[in-house]
């Protein structure tokens, strides 16, 4: 055991990423196909992950307007839910994850909430939704994580994706 120096470690606030460096993100992460079986691959990656970290999220995987997964982990609650719908159509909507989405209103200097014009209790631009996006074919669905601060609901989702692109 180290001796105690009496002094309190400085937080360190996580870094978010460019808004080039999510641009990146979905160019890179482009699926040649996506079934039930893949989206189920994915769910259970994403479980996976989460239940590694111990982490209290609830994961949620669309295509085409049909549920295809949805898994609530022990700390998870309905409100998560609520949150997955809400992200969900943010990407339905623009194609994008919704991380990025907020991030471009951000870096306009407003927010999503302000300038969007769109209902926040429906759309919500906060991390945690990626594009389901097949190459030749576009965006055809989204894959939600919540439960964590957004930021790490993103990384979370792209973690999985970019190991699902790997397998």
């Amino acid at each position: 055991m180290t001796p105690s120096t009496g002094i309190t470690p400085k937080f360190q606030p996580e870094i978010p990423p460019t808004l080039e460096e999510l641009e990146a993100q979905e160019r890179r992460l482009v699926l040649t196909r996506f079934t039930h079986d893949d989206a189920w691959a994915l769910g259970s990656l994403l479980v996976e992950l989460a239940r590694e970290r111990r982490a209290p999220v609830a994961v949620d995987i669309h295509r085409a307007g049909q549920q295809l997964f949805h898994a609530a982990l022990p700390g998870s609650t309905p409100d998560n839910d609520a949150w997955i719908a809400r992200k969900r159509r943010v990407v339905e909507r623009y194609g994008s994850s919704s991380y990025l989405v907020g991030a471009r209103f951000r870096a306009k200097g407003s927010t999503f909430e302000e300038s969007s014009r769109l209902d926040p209790d429906t759309y919500a631009a906060h991390g945690g939704s990626f594009p389901v996006n097949v190459e030749g074919v576009g965006v055809v669905g989204a894959v939600t994580v919540s439960g964590l601060p957004q930021l790490q609901d993103h990384r979370l989702v792209v973690e999985a994706l970019e190991e699902f692109l790997n397998r």
